[in-house]
């Protein structure tokens, strides 16, 4: 596959870029080229402008793909090189949204933790919540490790509204998670229905760049893919 095109990755709630870890080395080996978006999780605003630092130093058109709550920010993007939205079982609130208001759509998993902010307005995952919860599809000791690598967010990415969503302008893609407890699948086909998007539906958990990632890799490449034959040529 050719590399005309860059895909960007930005990682969810409770954890890092390197979730995203299988995924690259597979997007990678394909000939795709990859970059990850590190986000501070201390404000919306401040994701935002994080991710676009990264895409500032990106020339090539870009397929932009969010994790969960990672959702919220690719969709308030300024960059004008990215030509499509890839939602990875991710939140999508609509214009005038925050991020919880997405989050609490419906009713929820009966396994779903419930959050509260520490003192100093930061939202921690309980320890029970990555096997019940998070990812329950992953080993014991994949479990134990994203419990204690953990990165709390912070009660501003939540409560922040967004503003016009990019997905009214650009093309977008969804990968439901049928099986995720954290965000129910009936709210990720709310969220695709509501974007247009082109929609694939897998019997897979929450964390699944971690657990399901061939699922993610070829459906990432597909939009590349796409995305590569509509640029000019020459």
């Amino acid at each position: 596959m050719s590399s005309e095109v860059t895909l960007a990755l930005a990682h969810g709630a409770w954890a890092d870029a390197s979730s995203w870890g299988r995924v690259i080395d597979q997007v990678t080996a394909a000939g795709v080229r990859v970059v990850t978006v590190p986000l501070p999780l201390t404000s919306l605003t401040d994701d935002v402008a994080a991710l676009d630092h990264t895409l500032e130093r990106e020339t090539a058109p870009v397929v932009l793909a969010g994790h969960a709550y990672a959702g919220g920010v690719i969709q308030s993007t300024t960059s004008d090189n990215v030509r499509a939205l890839v939602y990875i079982a991710a939140l999508a609130p609509g214009e005038g949204e925050t991020v919880a208001d997405a989050v609490g759509r419906g009713t929820p998993h009966p396994k779903a933790p419930a959050l509260t902010p520490d003192a100093h307005g930061l939202i921690w995952l309980p320890d029970d919540a990555f096997a019940g919860a998070f990812a329950h599809n992953a080993s014991p000791q994949e479990q134990n490790r994203l419990r204690a690598v953990q990165r709390p967010i912070s009660v501003k990415c939540i409560t922040t509204a967004v503003g016009r969503p990019l997905w009214m302008d650009r093309p977008s893609w969804y990968l439901v998670a049928e099986e995720d407890r954290m965000i129910p699948a009936g709210n990720q086909h709310f969220f695709a229905d509501r974007m247009g998007a082109e929609v694939r539906s897998e019997p897979v958990d929450h964390m699944l760049p971690l657990t399901a990632p061939n699922v993610v890799t070829e459906f990432l490449l597909r939009v590349v893919e796409k995305v590569g034959q509509e640029q000019p040529q020459g």
